[in-house]
């Protein structure tokens, strides 16, 4: 029998790409070990994400192209998972963030907020760690959905502290206000908030910062997007025509902005009689992978109009909405989760490959 090399193994694993990334897992710098014990062959694959939407058949083909070198009998897997930051190096804003995503809506009602808490909570049971930024400064809803209303950040070295909401980090102009305080603001005092949520906390090492943006084309997303570099956005719509119209506005409002679109999700696409099983359109449904396809975006996925959702919202539970509530719906979540993380995965590739320029 043939001695196994590692050398031979390394070459087979140059033919299996990243299907998102389109890039072998060796020029990825996602091989970060081979070890050999006569046939057998132990490889250390490092995702890109912890949410990697394609893990499984990442590890297909890696076993089945080692299991091509003479000589190897069998073919363990051993994964971790690094992050990677989509944001030029020498950010100077939230150096320690690497990647931020807008969460946004072109009109309200659409189940923004709770789509943002949803992503936010499943990535980091995913294995990220994550920060959420109510942006929403008109209607913070943030802390009663994540229950940490009433909450007050401290303050540390001159920066305030965010609010540790079940391992996510949590800030919002609601620990600052009374509960039914309305805010009558003009555009530069929400510009001031949301440069103090980005200069003046301590947010610390994210792997991800999801942003909670209220609803439309107004000042908050203009100055999220001028204040600092960010990822992508991600639109959420219901499936009426009307609800899609302001979601396509939405996209060309960020893309006038320069801030690339990671996708769409179709919130309150369907539901689903837990009694009987009967499947109900109520806001019709399709439109907004329809409307994907139209803008060349990715359609991220959609999740069901489910009472489970509504409740735990309510009461601040994002985690049993992801640990409990029924299959179907934690599948639909999951989807949408995996698949935005794969696409800031894709995003963060294309930065290391963007070409530089040099002055001689």
């Amino acid at each position: 029998m043939a001695d196994v090399t590692h050398d031979a193994v390394i070459e087979q694993l140059r033919t299996v790409n990243d299907p998102e990334l389109h890039k072998d897992l060796v020029t990825l710098n996602m091989i970060k070990d081979v070890k050999i014990d006569n046939g057998a062959v132990h490889v250390h694959v490092e995702l890109t994400t912890p949410a990697c939407p394609l893990k499984d058949q990442i590890g297909r083909d890696v076993e089945n192209a080692v299991k091509r070198v003479n000589g190897v009998d069998s073919v363990t897997l051993e994964w971790s998972a690094q992050v990677r930051s989509s944001r030029e190096a020498g950010t100077t804003q939230l150096p320690n963030v690497k990647n931020v995503i807008a969460v946004g809506a072109g009109k309200g009602g659409v189940g923004k907020s709770t789509v943002s808490v949803l992503l936010a909570y499943g990535l980091h049971r995913m294995g990220a760690k994550v920060g959420l930024m109510d942006a929403d400064v008109y209607g913070p809803s943030i802390p009663t959905m994540t229950n940490v209303e009433g909450a007050k950040p401290t303050v540390r070295d001159n920066l305030m502290v965010p609010i540790d909401a079940g391992g996510v980090k949590i800030m919002s102009i609601g620990f600052m206000v009374e509960r039914d305080k309305a805010l009558i603001w003009r555009g530069p005092m929400v510009h001031g908030v949301v440069k103090q949520f980005l200069e003046q906390v301590d947010w610390g090492e994210l792997d991800y910062l999801i942003v909670d943006l209220p609803p439309g084309t107004g000042d908050v997303p203009l100055t999220l997007a001028q204040s600092i570099p960010m990822t992508g956005s991600v639109i959420v719509c219901t499936p009426q025509d009307i609800a899609l119209l302001d979601a396509r506005r939405a996209v060309k409002m960020y893309e006038q902005l320069n801030v690339g679109c990671l996708g769409i999700i179709e919130n309150m696409s369907y539901y689903l009689c837990p009694k009987c099983g009967h499947r109900d359109e109520l806001f019709d449904h399709g439109g907004a992978r329809n409307a994907s396809d139209e803008l060349s975006v990715p359609f991220l996925g959609e999740i069901p109009l489910n009472a489970t959702i509504r409740v735990n919202s309510d009461k601040g539970a994002p985690e049993k909405t992801l640990a409990e509530t029924e299959d179907y719906v934690r599948s639909a979540i999951e989807k949408v989760v995996t698949a935005t993380a794969g696409q800031v995965s894709i995003k963060s590739q294309l930065q290391v490959m963007a070409p530089t320029l040099s002055i001689e």
